[in-house]
């Protein structure tokens, strides 16, 4: 009798956690779709050793404990998930024909209202933006599993090195200098992006307004415009990247399928930062999803932005099927 009570604590307990460890998950993995499943093995584990929990710490806490060592599990088994700009390779020519890789595992974006970051009832926010931005996930997978864990448990969770020492069964000293490496070597592969303005300026609000025009009538001149001189544009499977407005624009003109009035956005958030689900018009007038877009702005300027040509990721994301032309 006294287990079962015990067991039917344990979801009112645990439940209010859940969308902050999907995004903890998500740090660590780099994919939406496997972090769901690791925060219900999570839940598992949790339920199938609440009777032994014994309040020494928060159930946050404990959670994430679990949670943590669910994910050092599953990446003795997985590959990195890097963004094209994460491959190594230089720049593109936007000439030369796009080379598609649907094989390597690429890095997924996540809805803010997933984890809690969409703002929706400031007083459950429970995923900060910064922590899931596209640019530090990234930064991310170039790191060691268990350097990974230290610089989330530290950095984002603040927790305290004799903390992350225990759950990891090491030493204090060795967490630190693990937490130095891990920062020495963000530092090298992020790129220096200004955060995200919350709430977005009337200055941000405008250039997405413009994004949008330009891109659903496809001008050329106006789309080059919008980006600044160091822009980076990126769009998995496809491994290449392209840097500066001129090259930017030259392959949007030749490569995007879509002419005036083919496409249509529709505004969202994914990563703490704007996005766009993209929508492409058929031979039969209905505009289907073609990418979902995640933009880094600049000021009045778009400094990055990663299209992910993974469709499917609208469905799961509660982006709408299809679109109706307009009348």
């Amino acid at each position: 009798m006294a287990e079962n009570l015990v067991s039917e604590d344990f979801p009112k307990l645990a439940d209010p956690f859940r969308r902050e460890l999907l995004a903890h998950c998500y740090r660590m993995l780099g994919s939406v779709h496997d972090a769901e499943d690791l925060v219900q093995e999570t839940y598992l584990r949790a339920w199938r050793s609440y009777d032994k929990f014994e309040g020494r710490s928060s159930m946050r806490t404990w959670l994430h404990r679990i949670a943590t060592n669910t994910c050092l599990d599953a990446l003795e088994s997985r590959s990195k998930r890097p963004l094209p700009t994460g491959l190594g390779a230089p720049s593109a020519d936007p000439s030369e024909a796009l080379v598609e890789q649907r094989e390597v595992p690429w890095l997924e974006p996540v809805p803010d209202a997933m984890v809690g970051a969409d703002g929706a009832d400031p007083a459950a926010i429970v995923t900060s933006r910064e922590s899931i931005r596209l640019a530090f996930v990234a930064a991310l997978q170039h790191l060691p599993p268990r350097q990974r864990a230290v610089l989330i448990l530290r950095d984002v969770l603040r927790w305290k090195a004799a903390e992350v020492a225990e759950l990891l069964d090491t030493t204090t000293a060795s967490v630190n200098s693990a937490l130095q490496r891990a920062r020495a070597q963000i530092e090298k592969v992020a790129p220096s992006e200004d955060a995200a303005t919350e709430p977005l300026s009337e200055e941000n609000r405008e250039l997405l307004d413009r994004y949008v025009a330009a891109f659903e009538v496809k001008d050329m001149s106006a789309i080059v415009k919008l980006f600044t001189e160091e822009a980076v544009w990126e769009m998995p499977p496809f491994t290449g990247w392209y840097q500066g407005p001129q090259d930017i624009g030259t392959l949007i003109d030749t490569k995007c399928p879509a002419g005036p009035g083919d496409l249509r956005l529709i505004s969202t958030t994914m990563n703490g930062q704007p996005a766009f689900g993209m929508y492409m018009r058929g031979e039969d007038d209905v505009f289907r999803p073609f990418n979902l877009m995640v933009l880094t702005l600049s000021g009045a300027h778009v400094s990055h932005v990663v299209a992910f040509f993974e469709t499917r990721l609208f469905a799961d994301f509660g982006l709408p099927e299809t679109l109706p032309a307009p009348e």
